[in-house]
């Protein structure tokens, strides 16, 4: 089975035409797709008629375990409008199929998706691989979602500031990021989220490339005071998300986006949110070798 793909910036994110995903289960193309994914970073298929199913059922082809402890589900709760608990609500609808309240808890916390961030960073295992799938119709303008190399942030790195930063470890928490916007968690929901220590810098096991891993989920660097290491991070998140490293995707009905979160950050870009927009989204898990302990409590510093 051929496909055909196309750089849609040097180096970083491509398009693949001639495969019906859906089908996929050769072990040879799917190799390929993984091939892609490592000199890619972020790849495009456009008219993917997914189903949940048939969705989850590719990603567990793709990379096996699938990821199903999410933010929005903690406050979720009976007004969960996906079923399945691996499939990740990233449109602005409610249960009943409509546009969110503007003070729904669920379209608020979701705001905090306009940060640049990592899926699934605060887990254990953290979260590998996310593919996000547009049903329906989709708002006339805005809602793209950028992306940002986070290997070629790396390598443009001073010497002296790599050297520093390749054996940090930094906490990061869903509770954290959505603080910074003004959402807050009950209690209980926050014992849903206790939050993960992960390495600031990661290697892809197969190609021994470097990419940071940062996201708007990190805290704090462990060992380190508060205040300088919230500076290191936000230097790093604005060097990292300098135009040479971004991609901006515009969506199309039936686009389906596969992207690395150990090579990438993404964010979403607003959009006029009296249009139903239906973003799907299922992400795999780390490997177990790839989680980092947890040593820290779930109080994360404000």
């Amino acid at each position: 089975m051929a496909f055909e793909l196309r750089s849609l910036k040097p180096g970083f994110a491509a398009e693949i035409a001639g495969l019906d995903l859906r089908a996929v289960d050769d072990r040879v193309i799917l190799e390929r797709l993984r091939a892609a994914m490592d000199e890619f970073a972020v790849c495009v298929f456009r008219d993917q008629p997914f189903d949940d199913e048939t969705q989850m059922a590719f990603a567990m082809r793709f990379d096996g375990t699938l990821h199903a402890k999410t933010g929005r589900g903690a406050v979720e709760g009976d007004r969960r409008r996906l079923p399945a608990r691996e499939m990740t609500d990233i449109s602005n609808l409610d249960e009943h199929g409509k546009p969110l309240d503007a003070a729904d808890s669920r379209r608020i916390q979701g705001l905090a998706n306009r940060l640049w961030h990592t899926d699934a960073s605060f887990t254990e295992p953290p979260g590998h691989y996310s593919m996000l799938s547009a049903r329906g119709t989709l708002p006339p303008s805005g809602g793209e979602t950028e992306y940002a190399d986070m290997r070629a942030a790396y390598d443009a790195l001073p010497a002296d500031l790599k050297a520093q930063i390749e054996d940090l470890r930094a906490f990061h928490s869903i509770v954290y990021s959505r603080m910074t916007i003004g959402f807050d968690y009950t209690p209980e929901q926050k014992a849903m989220l206790p939050g993960a220590v992960q390495p600031l810098v990661r290697v892809n096991p197969r190609t021994g490339r470097k990419s940071l891993y940062i996201a708007s989920h990190a805290s704090h660097i462990v060992g380190w005071p508060i205040p300088e290491a919230r500076l290191l991070l936000q230097e790093l998140m604005a060097y990292a998300t300098l135009p040479q490293f971004v991609y901006r995707h515009t969506w199309l009905e039936r686009d389906f986006v596969i992207w690395d979160n150990f090579a990438t950050m993404h964010r979403g870009r607003a959009f006029d949110e009296s249009y139903p927009r239906d973003m799907r989204r299922v992400t795999t898990l780390a490997a177990p070798e790839a989680a980092e302990p947890n040593p820290l409590a779930a109080n994360v510093p404000a």
